[in-house]
């Protein structure tokens, strides 16, 4: 399966795993538990070994409820100057620049606890691509393979009507 990502690291590709996979539905539950980003909450598991090791979620750059809603509407610097997906998050106080986002948070917190990390998967939910600075900190912790939920391009995209974020 080849879907177009905005962007992917050269010699890597993304997996794909149906709704029933463990792992998936572990990503999931990170997400709904822990994430503090309503407007694209997004979950991500370390998998190790056939086991999650670490769970993480993507969290809110923006605390204050009526400057999130205004975000939520439209009003983004990024969007403003039509800064393509995935790029220059420190324009914004609305995005979740990358440092809080499950991808690495799941990394960088796993490395706080002592978890060695190299030679493990990442089970993404809530989103249906890795931006750079993820991708950057997934290949130097040397994580082998990420995996997101088939459809997820659907599911996760807020270009699509049908999509499913936040709920």
């Amino acid at each position: 399966m080849s879907i177009p990502q905005p962007y992917l690291p050269e010699g890597r590709s993304i997996k794909y795993v149906s709704a029933q996979d463990r792992f998936i539905r572990a990503a999931e539950d990170a997400c709904r538990s822990l994430s503090t980003d309503r407007y694209h909450p997004t979950g991500a598991v370390l998998v190790k070994d056939g086991e999650v090791i670490f769970r993480a979620a993507n969290q809110a750059a923006i605390r204050n409820e009526k400057l999130a809603e205004l975000h939520r509407q439209g009003y983004c610097v990024r969007k403003f100057f039509k800064i393509p997906t995935g790029r220059k998050y420190w324009l914004c106080p609305g995005c979740s620049p990358s440092r809080i986002h499950a991808e690495t948070l799941v990394v960088k917190n796993a490395r706080r606890k002592g978890i060695q990390i190299e030679g493990g998967d990442i089970y993404l939910w809530g989103h249906w691509w890795c931006c750079e600075p993820c991708w950057n900190a997934m290949i130097q912790a040397g994580v082998k393979d990420v995996y997101l939920l088939e459809g997820s391009e659907h599911f996760f995209n807020r270009s699509n009507p049908d999509n499913i974020i936040g709920r």
